[in-house]
């Protein structure tokens, strides 16, 4: 993609509210109009993650293409593998609009969609007829009115099992009321076991909060190893404001971007000391530098979206082929060999 027409791109987005201009963005990519590359690929970046083959460890985190109506293209983009969603059992239209906001100058956003999406019926109709590409998940939520949550994951799970390279346990939205008392360590225990007894051969993530106490991380850790969770990906966004100069810090929701990167960076260096799980680094990423300390810190694959907001797309191949960069620079032969060789910097 032409540098200077995407920048002018993202000038002509950025004058508009930002979730219309995330629609935008969204029918550009359906159009099949935009030249993208394809998957970055390289003997050095090339890995596994609980078992899945990727191309490279560059992922797209969950929420951007919340009904999974992009797979294909963004299949193209340079990523290493997807993850769309989240997805409840029921349609839900979310929280009331406004419900993102840009803080350019922190380069970071704010959300409260509250798991707005097409229910679990259209979004696995649509992964059943996705065609051959990088890996796919599903990150998997419940519905605001439901009365059992925990069961929720269950459905979905059982829904898309058959259609995902692996899917994903969000207990860790701070946007639908509660959802993260499911974090505790017996409400967890008993919802991961609700999800294990349906997934199949499917592969079950946990995406965790970077506000956790340093107990209730080795809660997590153990939980996890205890039910079977193939990887944990750290973190989900924050409810913490510290340091914010743009004038929407204010607004209620989850907080991404460059903010979050060092406190989910110290989330994800502590995990790794506790857990031999395979962990997911995502916060704050908008640089292969970025990309390559969360690896260093125990990450064995990392996922971004913020940064694209600021970005555009460009930014995906520029950080995969960066990242290897990085790794030949340090005298690593694969992607897996740098894996917490600097967890110590964030402990």
């Amino acid at each position: 993609m032409n540098r200077w027409v995407e920048r002018l791109g993202l000038a002509a987005l950025h004058r508009l509210d930002p979730e219309a201009a995330h629609g935008l963005a969204i029918r550009a990519l359906q159009s099949r109009l935009l030249p993208l590359p394809g998957p970055v690929v390289s003997k050095r970046l090339r890995t596994t993650l609980a078992g899945i083959l990727l191309p490279n460890p560059v992922g797209l985190a969950a929420g951007f293409d919340k009904n999974a109506t992009a797979i294909a293209p963004l299949s193209k983009a340079g990523f290493g593998f997807l993850e769309v969603g989240a997805a409840t059992p029921l349609p839900q239209l979310g929280n009331p609009k406004p419900r993102l906001f840009r803080l350019s100058e922190d380069r970071a956003a704010i959300n409260r969609f509250g798991f707005n999406n097409d229910g679990a019926d259209a979004i696995c109709a649509r992964l059943a007829a996705r065609g051959a590409g990088i890996p796919v998940g599903l990150n998997l939520g419940a519905n605001k009115t439901s009365t059992d949550r925990a069961a929720d994951f269950a459905k979905v799970m059982q829904a898309a099992r058959d259609h995902v390279d692996f899917a994903t346990v969000n207990v860790s939205s701070p946007n639908t009321e509660k959802l993260r008392d499911l974090q505790g360590k017996a409400a967890l225990a008993a919802l991961l076991d609700g999800v294990m007894d349906v997934r199949g051969a499917t592969p079950v993530f946990l995406k965790i909060a970077p506000d956790l106490t340093p107990s209730e991380i080795e809660d997590v850790a153990q939980v996890a190893n205890d039910a079977g969770v193939a990887a944990i990906i750290a973190t989900n966004t924050t409810l913490d404001r510290a340091g914010l100069r743009s004038a929407h810090h204010t607004q209620a929701g989850g907080l991404s971007g460059a903010p979050l990167f060092e406190k989910s960076t110290r989330v994800l260096a502590r995990l790794s000391t506790l857990t031999d799980i395979p962990l997911v680094g995502v916060g704050g990423i908008s640089t292969a530098e970025d990309a390559y300390a969360k690896i260093c810190a125990g990450a064995s694959a990392v996922q971004l979206y913020t940064a694209m907001i600021f970005g555009g797309l460009s930014l995906v191949p520029q950080i995969a082929k960066g990242l290897d960069d990085l790794l030949a620079r340090d005298g690593f032969a694969n992607v897996a060999d740098a894996r917490g060789s600097k967890r110590d910097d964030w402990l």
